[in-house]
């Protein structure tokens, strides 16, 4: 440390003082209070500068006294923009002598995968086609009218029910991957035109916080399956994961639920989902935002209705209320009793019966790509090792593509997570041949399979 010369510019004026650090040096600044990370080779303090990370301080956090290349690479569809943001954090570069990776990481590896993500850009595979996207959001606004009509045409009894409660649930389901798309910046060339349909997509077809969404996922992008460091494995004592943890509870004689059968209450788990989903609005995710009160803004997140129905989408209850309003008065007109329009099971079940569906689908499919892979401790790897030992892929057919939002190409996305998912089967051949050559496993499995392992 502490290495560096005077260089003069053409001017003839002499330049700021270049600093070097050796990886010993950096690796000391993983702090909450003292941060600095590395991109292609250029050192960075980030330390006052995290809490004004877009994507949350956390991801950043997570990154400090590392390279953070791939990572910077992976989240940042503009790199050369957010570069001109780094410039005044920038404190001095690597010394000649320090290799580009830290803790041995296997610089070769390192660059084959760059280049593979070069080769990626030079084919266009993140490039998004308007076309698919198009036709992806009409199919959902095509159920949400469908469900609209229905009720308009037949009311709400139960076998009308029944059938709305599936038409919602895959509207929903299929609205949740959408977002997921917008929330990655996978879809429009420009960031903020991304974070602008996200916010309507997961605020008024979903009924959550975009912010909220950002912050917790990116951490599970930057470090999956870590504990402490990403949040979709902290179970709150509820699951114990991964090959360490039972091993950690069992010498710290921690038994807070029976562990030993929690492969058989974790069915039991997301009944009482459908019945939280609408408290979070109003308890849990208020909860959350005081915790870390730089990410979640208030503004999105209650619900627009505070009347009985309440859904994920703050547009089909309102409709609900006001069709039940219509039926109260002529079903009191007619027989002269509110009490049965009042009591009518079937509008009252239509949240309840999607939310409850919704639940199960949502939960079985992002868990079955993450659950039974390796949860551990940090463990400093480089990106693509990282990625792929907690993450798996589940085989290729038009409704698997369908029915977990290309997710079923977890890999590809976790490597590349701005691509746009109707890319992904083109990469993935040269994901595959990048990992055979160096004896990293790439796990692919059925879709019935994959459900198992998660209890298995």
């Amino acid at each position: 440390m502490g290495k560096g010369g005077e260089q003069g510019g053409d001017s003839g004026e002499p330049a700021a003082q270049i600093r070097f650090y050796t990886w010993e040096e950096i690796q000391k600044h993983n702090l909450r209070t003292d941060k600095w990370l590395v991109i292609e080779r250029k050192v960075y303090n980030v330390t006052k500068w995290a809490n004004r990370h877009p994507g949350g301080q956390r991801v950043i956090s997570h990154c400090a006294g590392e390279d953070a290349t791939d990572a910077f690479q992976a989240f940042h569809i503009n790199p050369t923009l957010v570069q001109k943001f780094l410039k005044p954090l920038l404190i001095g570069e690597l010394a000649p002598g320090e290799p580009s990776q830290d803790r041995d990481k296997n610089s070769q590896l390192v660059e084959d995968f760059r280049t593979l993500r070069k080769t990626a850009e030079d084919m266009n595979l993140f490039r998004a086609s308007p076309l698919f996207f198009s036709c992806y959001l009409g199919h959902i606004i095509v159920m949400e009218v469908l469900a609209w009509l229905m009720i308009s045409y037949f009311g709400t009894g139960w076998i009308t029910t029944l059938i709305l409660a599936c038409i919602l649930t895959t509207s929903q389901a299929q609205a949740g991957w959408l977002q997921h798309d917008f929330g990655h910046l996978s879809v429009f060339k420009k960031s903020s035109w991304n974070h602008i349909v996200h916010k309507f997509v997961i605020g008024h077809l979903k009924g959550a916080s975009a912010n909220w969404w950002n912050h917790r996922h990116f951490q599970h992008h930057a470090k999956p399956n870590i504990f402490q460091k990403d949040p979709d494995v902290n179970m709150l004592h509820i699951f114990v994961l991964g090959d360490t943890q039972p091993i950690e509870y069992g010498k710290k004689k921690l038994k807070y639920l029976p562990y030993n059968h929690q492969h058989e209450y974790f069915f039991l788990s997301e009944i009482p989902l459908p019945f939280l989903i609408p408290f979070s609005h109003t308890l849990l995710i208020p909860l959350w935002s005081w915790l870390d009160p730089p990410r979640v803004p208030h503004s999105t997140l209650f619900p627009a209705d505070s009347g009985k129905f309440i859904t994920t989408s703050p547009l089909f209850p309102k409709y609900l209320k006001k069709l039940k309003v219509q039926e109260k008065k002529k079903r009191n007109c007619k027989i002269g009793s509110s009490a049965f329009a009042e009591n009518k099971p079937g509008t009252k079940m239509i949240p309840g019966n999607s939310l409850f569906l919704e639940s199960h689908w949502f939960v079985w499919v992002t868990q079955m790509n993450h659950i039974p892979m390796e949860i551990d401790s940090e463990k400093h790897r480089d990106w693509l090792s990282s990625q792929m030992a907690a993450t798996c892929n589940i085989e290729q057919s038009f409704f698997n593509d369908w029915f977990t939002g290309h997710l079923n190409f977890q890999i590809e996305h976790h490597l590349f997570p701005t691509m746009p998912r109707h890319n992904f089967w083109k990469v993935k051949p040269l994901v595959k041949s990048l990992c055979a050559k160096y004896g990293v496993h790439y796990e692919e499995k059925p879709l019935g399979k994959a459900f198992v392992d998660i209890v298995g």
